[in-house]
């Protein structure tokens, strides 16, 4: 059993939120304790319980739930919405134990230390404190841990319909946020663009035939490596095609995924790709698939079939954010000195929040070369540096745009 103690450091809490084990299977078919977000759900409803916030949980699909909270100003009229994912990835391969957090050598480890338990910690500590404290001046504060980052993104595509569909499914958010944090790992720099991702799959179908004949049959895999072929040039190309932008680099493209055939001696008459697709700032995705299917249709003599995305999020650009950032790089040099706007080339839920026309900018503890790793861990500095600038932002906020 999980004790909420309302005295609890920072460092303490992400002890506490490390020994819950919410792994995200991944699109695998696992079950058992550790995974799904449902005692991290639990936890976190016991959390904002205990500091007599006002909080709500949305289940969003079997197990899997958006835990919200909001802090509501006596004096602003500017609301903020702080972002975290309550979801790991899996544990597979870890050398230190996954959910017994070790603190140690200003570290602490364990599965979600630094994606993104470490985040969510100081951003519980400082939402404590703005329940605790009132404080003149704050803005109004929700504080969202969705569910299955990791994999298929359900909480927030769920959690950005409560202000665009307002139909009452969220009593805390009715209406859009002024802007918005997400927590993601950025050693306290502050992301003001990233590239977007579209995932996709594509489709070749054969004839199946006895391996012992097989020009009897068509064979789906090798009518698909000419495919991959021709997407591996395509790959090669887009650096020169399309202007890099000066934050996120180039567009990149690559094939992570191919399944095909039921048995060696079948000649196989199906076979799968699943194609990653980055885009930078700008870049369209409907443009961008009517473009490769083009290219891949003038160079095949047989059929393909796209499918529809299941992950399609746009760029995160930097063109409405500005407002944000500068105002969060002041709360950062009075804790740690300066630091900087940057790109990075991974994807966060900025780019849904931000789809949906609100400011969104990536802020965190801790280091995305550490994240998903065998000994992840976060350094504790920076988990606590991270707690008190969250709050001062939220307590001196920038002037509403």
């Amino acid at each position: 059993m999980h004790i909420i103690d309302t005295s609890s450091s920072v460092t303490e809490i992400l002890c506490q939120l490390i020994s819950i084990p919410s792994v995200n299977p991944m699109g695998r078919n696992l079950t058992g304790e550790i995974y799904l977000e449902e005692k991290m759900s639990d936890w976190l409803v016991k959390f904002f319980q205990s500091i007599g916030a006002d909080y709500e949980r949305i289940e969003v699909a079997p197990g899997r739930a958006n835990v919200i909270a909001r802090y509501e100003s006596a004096s602003s009229d500017l609301t903020l919405l702080i972002d975290a994912h309550q979801d790991t990835v899996p544990v597979d391969g870890m050398t230190i134990p996954a959910f017994e957090p070790a603190v140690k050598n200003g570290k602490v480890t364990g599965r979600g230390a630094c994606d993104v338990k470490g985040g969510m910690a100081a951003a519980l500590f400082a939402f404590r404190r703005l329940v605790q404290e009132k404080p003149a001046g704050a803005a109004n504060v929700i504080l969202s841990c969705t569910c299955d980052e990791e994999a298929t993104t359900i909480g927030i595509c769920d959690l950005v319909k409560y202000w665009q569909e307002p139909t009452g499914r969220s009593r805390i958010i009715q209406a859009a946020p002024d802007g918005a944090i997400i927590i993601e790992p950025t050693e306290l720099d502050v992301v003001v663009a990233h590239r977007g991702v579209t995932r996709f799959r594509l489709n070749v179908a054969g004839r199946a035939c006895h391996s012992s004949e097989p020009t009897q049959g068509v064979n789906a895999i090798y009518r698909m490596a000419r495919v991959i072929s021709i997407l591996e040039q395509y790959a090669n190309k887009l650096g020169a095609s399309i202007q890099p932008h000066p934050l996120c680099g180039e567009a990149t493209m690559s094939v992570g995924r191919i399944t095909g055939g039921i048995s060696v001696n079948i000649v196989p008459d199906h076979c799968s790709i699943e194609v990653d697709r980055r885009l930078i700032p700008g870049e369209n995705t409907k443009e961008f698939l009517q473009d490769v299917f083009n290219d891949i249709s003038s160079k095949i003599d047989f059929d393909i079939e796209f499918e529809e995305p299941w992950i399609d999020y746009p760029a995160l650009g930097n063109h409405n954010n500005k407002w944000m950032a500068d105002r969060l790089l002041e709360c950062i040099e009075t804790i740690d000195g300066k630091h900087q706007a940057v790109g990075v080339s991974y994807c966060t839920h900025a780019s849904p929040v931000s789809a949906t026309g609100i400011p969104a900018i990536v802020f965190g503890p801790g280091s995305i070369s550490q994240a998903h790793t065998k000994d992840e861990y976060i350094e504790i500095d920076q988990l606590e540096k991270a707690a008190e600038i969250y709050y001062q932002f939220c307590i001196n906020p920038p002037s509403k745009q």
